[in-house]
């Protein structure tokens, strides 16, 4: 049993690592602009080698870096959807359940009607992702102690104070410039970011990844009774802090640079339980992996299935949806081995 188990946890890595690899050549090739493979391996070993320069530009400069970046918020996303429904013993918890997806987006918008400049866009998100993360805690916070609930609670309170503020935000704003580009980011894209953006912004992410990769182990006993938990010599409030701060960190990053993107923190995790079942020393990894298949699959189709680009969210949530509906009848919210 246990040697079956090893072979197709094995066969797994090396299978979806084969599809990660493919996938990312078919990204870099894929596009309104289409490249064959032979000239991307061309273009990065002898870009001189072209007459004419179009096809390096396009893989070095445009292509790889938002492959780079597909990756890794597609990984960030999945990996904090992982951590926050082992912590919370919930397989319909996702990233967005702390209002930290809202904090951002409010920070977002108001950078943007405000400073309307990226950079203080982006800090705004990131400030107002915190914001949001400590305001839920504090409405959770009853007589010295955080249940499970309340917390939940307090994130939906939170979120729609934000959404809220956000409406308000919308209705003031410039509609020939500033509602445009306030609803067209907050259904997410990949296409903004620089390349200078993305340096500054991959540490924090990469970081807060590897910081629940380590924590891996302690996420096992989290989905367990807090007494439990703590039996077993859990320090169930700091590693609860230490989960909940380093995935709102992620989100922050990844809304403040490409807007909100949907369902990939629910569903990408629970698929990946369906196939490496709910051991999270397989199951953080493997969510990465198909994190970053599922978003790379996202967002090559938004970027060549039309002439101009389809926001992320769009195509998300048409893969989400229907996946989200089977989830919420096959388990009625509970997680089970």
């Amino acid at each position: 049993m246990v040697k079956d188990r090893r072979k197709m946890l094995r066969n797994f890595y090396i299978l979806s690592s084969l599809t990660l690899f493919v996938l990312i050549i078919a990204a870099i090739c894929i596009g309104r602009y289409t490249i064959a493979p032979q000239d991307v391996l061309h273009a990065l070993i002898n870009p001189d080698s072209f007459s004419n320069q179009t096809i390096p530009v396009v893989v070095q400069e445009v292509r790889i870096p938002r492959v780079l970046l597909a990756l890794v918020v597609g990984a960030g996303i999945a990996v904090s959807g992982a951590a926050l429904q082992a912590t919370f013993g919930n397989p319909l918890v996702s990233e967005h359940i702390l209002g930290v997806s809202s904090g951002a987006s409010f920070g977002a918008a108001l950078g943007i009607i405000t400073i309307g400049t990226t950079l203080g866009s982006q800090a705004l998100a990131v400030l107002f992702a915190f914001i949001a993360m400590y305001l839920t805690y504090i409405i959770a916070k009853r007589r010295g102690r955080i249940t499970v609930l309340m917390l939940v609670l307090s994130g939906i309170i939170t979120s729609a104070v934000f959404e809220s503020g956000v409406a308000l935000i919308k209705y003031f704003a410039d509609p020939k410039n500033e509602l445009p580009a306030i609803t067209f980011w907050l259904m997410g894209s990949l296409a903004g970011p620089s390349k200078e953006t993305i340096i500054r912004t991959m540490p924090s992410i990469l970081i807060s990844i590897f910081v629940i990769y380590k924590y891996r182990w302690q996420l096992n006993l989290l989905s367990l009774d807090d007494e439990e938990a703590t039996s077993l010599g859990v320090n169930v409030k700091r590693a609860r802090i230490i989960i909940i701060f380093f995935t709102t960190v992620i989100v922050a990053a990844i809304v403040s640079i490409a807007g909100i993107i949907s369902f990939v923190g629910l569903i990408v995790p629970h698929f990946t339980r369906m196939i490496v079942g709910t051991d999270n020393k397989h199951l953080v990894p493997a969510s990465m992996i198909m994190g970053g298949v599922f978003m790379l699959i996202t967002d090559t189709l938004a970027r060549s299935l039309t002439g101009s680009e389809i926001p992320l969210s769009i195509i998300s949530s048409l893969l989400g949806v229907p996946f989200f509906i089977y989830l919420l009848r096959r388990t009625g919210g509970i997680l089970d081995d």
